[in-house]
C-alpha cells in the first residue's frame, strides 16, 4: 500500500469518527460553556458579562424587570440549557429555549454598539469581543439543533459508494450505495428493516451493521417508508370520505 492510500484510509477512519461523535463533542462543549456561564451569574460581580447583561435585559424589557431578577433568570436559563445539553434530555425545550437566549445574546450588537466599538478607531471593546465571539455559539447552536432536533442525524456515504448517473431519459433504481447486504432486497425486506430500528429497543448503526448497509441507506428507506405510508393514508381516507353511508356498513 502506497503512502497516499494509508494516508486516504487514516483520512477516511478519522472522518467516520467525527460524522459518528462531532455533534455530541460539540453538544458537550456547548453544554459545559452555558452550565459554566450560567453558574458565574448567580455571584455579583463574578461574571464578566455582569453588568452588559444587566443594561441589555434592562433596554429588552424598558425597565420593567428588576435587574436582580433579571441576572437570576438569565443565569437559571443558561444553566438549565446547560445541563439538558450536557444529559442529553429535554433537547426539544433546550433547542427553542437557545434561540430565546441567542436574541439576548446578540441583542447588544443593536442596542449597545457605542458600547461595545468604543476601542481605539472602533474596534471592539472586552465586552464588544465578548459578544462576537458567541456568534460561534449561534453557529453552534444551529448544528446541535440540526443535528439531534426532529430526528435529525449526521451521516456519510462510504468511499466509493455514489453511483454513476444514469442518462435523464432512462432513469434506473439507484443502487443501494454498493453494498452487498442491500442486494436482493424487496420493498417489504426494506420496510421490514427500517422498522427494526423504528423503536427504542435496537439503534439505527445497529441495524445497519447486522444488514451491511451504511446509515445513509437507511435514513433514505426510512424517508421513502414515510411517504408511501402518507400516501397510502391520504388515499385511504380520500377513499373513506367518497363512500355512501351504505357501503360503510356491514351487509
Amino acid at each position: 500500500m502506497s503512502l497516499s492510500d494509508t494516508f486516504e484510509t487514516v483520512e477516511e477512519k478519522l472522518h467516520g469518527v467525527l460524522v459518528r461523535h462531532s455533534i455530541t463533542a460539540l453538544r458537550l462543549t456547548v453544554g459545559a460553556v452555558f452550565l459554566g456561564f450560567g453558574l458565574l451569574k448567580f455571584f455579583p460581580g463574578v461574571s464578566p458579562a455582569e453588568g452588559l447583561s444587566i443594561k441589555t435585559t434592562e433596554l429588552l424589557t424598558f425597565g420593567v424587570v428588576p435587574w436582580r431578577v433579571a441576572i437570576v433568570a438569565i443565569a437559571t436559563l443558561e444553566c438549565f440549557i446547560g445541563v439538558c445539553l450536557l444529559v442529553n434530555r429535554w433537547m426539544r425545550v433546550a433547542v427553542w429555549l437557545l434561540a430565546v437566549e441567542f436574541i439576548g445574546i446578540l441583542a447588544p450588537l443593536v442596542l449597545l454598539p457605542g458600547r461595545l466599538f468604543s476601542g481605539p478607531h472602533g474596534a471592539p471593546t472586552l465586552e464588544g469581543q465578548y459578544v462576537l465571539k458567541d456568534i460561534i455559539l449561534v453557529a453552534a447552536g444551529m448544528a446541535i439543533a440540526a443535528g439531534t432536533f426532529r430526528g435529525g442525524h449526521l451521516v456519510r456515504d462510504e468511499p466509493g459508494e455514489t453511483p454513476q448517473q444514469d442518462p435523464p431519459s432512462q432513469p434506473t433504481a439507484r443502487p443501494a450505495d454498493g453494498r452487498d447486504g442491500a442486494a436482493g432486497l424487496d420493498a417489504r425486506d426494506k420496510v421490514q428493516i427500517v422498522m427494526s430500528a423504528a423503536g427504542d429497543e435496537r439503534s439505527v448503526q445497529e441495524v445497519c451493521e447486522e444488514h451491511e448497509i451504511s446509515q445513509s441507506t437507511y435514513y433514505e428507506w426510512r424517508d421513502a417508508t414515510m411517504r408511501g405510508a402518507m400516501r397510502a393514508l391520504d388515499k385511504h381516507a380520500n377513499g373513506a370520505g367518497d363512500r355512501t353511508p351504505h357501503e360503510g356498513r356491514d351487509g
